[in-house]
């Protein structure tokens, strides 16, 4: 099997591909929406994309990439994500930090404690940050220790996160639709056309009333006009068990559009 993730070597998201699908064959692309192209096109019977942290929250682009796509959620995986700081030079010397946005902000305050002097550049991913960081000792980048290793970094700090409990949550996306195991999630986009008294009760309500657990409910802007959204909704279930099936019926009938992103085993503790 071919998995498609953010590259290059050493991201987070190879090892959550290597995790969720060990014995793999790792393709590395340079943004998250070649990741989906690749999988839309074949090139990988597999995506992994990150879609929440428990530092930052939401990753918005990959959300909005699963409502535009073909592909659809086939699992997902977590993964612990511990933030060094790499460099070829040392931390006096320090100018420039490099790293994912994602991962500036999830070290903010380390950043502005240890180096509030330091220009902070986002790049496409941790990865990329630690390739680039080979380039001057003034640089360095904020990412993985295994990136130290592959790209001849030291390692000057390690678990530089604000928080210790950093975790991100990479959904696994494909073409195909994985059968119910008894232990499973759904997630779904749903679009309420226009904002009224009790609209989103109505969607609500259809879960509560059949005891549907609700994991996550957010909501994203359409880009239609402002106060407009869609709401992204994961809950415990597969799509295909009754109960979850006739709440789909039942919120398809109160709000304006429907996708279901994906049914598919809930990750592992």
């Amino acid at each position: 099997m071919r998995i498609a993730v953010l590259g290059p070597e050493g991201s987070y998201s190879e090892k959550a591909a290597r995790k969720c699908r060990p014995d793999s064959e790792v393709l590395y692309f340079d943004d998250f929406e070649e990741v989906v192209q690749a999988v839309e096109e074949g090139r990988a019977e597999e995506g992994v994309l990150p879609l929440e942290n428990s530092l930052e929250g939401s990753v918005g682009v990959n959300m909005d990439l699963l409502l535009r796509s073909n592909a659809r959620m086939v699992g997902e995986v977590n993964v612990q994500v511990r933030h060094c700081l790499l460099s070829l030079g040392d931390a006096s010397n320090i100018k420039v930090i490099l790293s994912h946005p994602q991962g500036l902000a999830q070290c903010r305050k380390y950043l502005r404690a240890r180096f509030p002097q330091a220009e902070l550049r986002a790049t496409g991913s941790t990865s990329h940050a630690a390739r680039l960081a080979q380039e001057f000792p003034e640089m360095a980048a904020v990412a993985g220790s295994g990136a130290a290793e592959r790209y001849g970094l030291k390692i000057l700090a390690r678990d530089i996160q604000d928080g210790q409990e950093n975790v991100t949550r990479f959904a696994v996306v494909g073409l195909y639709s994985p059968s119910p195991t008894g232990f499973d999630k759904t997630s779904l986009a749903v679009y309420l056309d226009r904002d009224r008294p009790g609209a989103l009760y109505a969607i609500l309500k259809e879960f509560a009333s059949r005891n549907i657990n609700l994991t996550r409910i957010e909501s994203r802007p359409s880009r239609r006009t402002l106060g407009d959204y869609y709401f992204y909704i994961d809950l415990e279930g597969h799509a295909m068990d009754p109960p979850v099936r006739e709440a789909l019926l039942g919120v398809e009938k109160a709000s304006s559009m429907v996708k279901v992103l994906g049914a598919y085993p809930r990750a592992s503790p």
